[in-house]
């Protein structure tokens, strides 16, 4: 019985714990929202909303972030296939 009662919030911890991973893994990694976000980026800066040294500094990183995101995929693509 106490066993269930302190294993209980912890379970419950890694649980929230593994649904922030898993939204943040999806915020850095996720190929169609960087690509959502590299196009607001555009519109903003043709929109002139921000200057140009903002947008190719976010650029940039959003650049290095598809790539990392690219190479994850890649990565978990030749695991299936092994």
């Amino acid at each position: 019985m106490i066993h269930k009662l302190v294993s209980t919030p912890i379970n419950l911890v890694i649980k929230i714990a593994e649904k922030i991973k898993e939204e943040a893994d999806k915020e850095l990694y996720d190929l169609p929202t960087i690509q959502q976000k590299l196009i607001q980026l555009q519109m903003m800066f043709e929109l002139g909303e921000i200057p140009e040294e903002a947008f190719e500094a976010k650029e940039q990183e959003l650049l290095i972030r598809y790539e990392a995101a690219k190479r994850k995929e890649m990565e978990e693509w030749k695991k299936l296939t092994e």
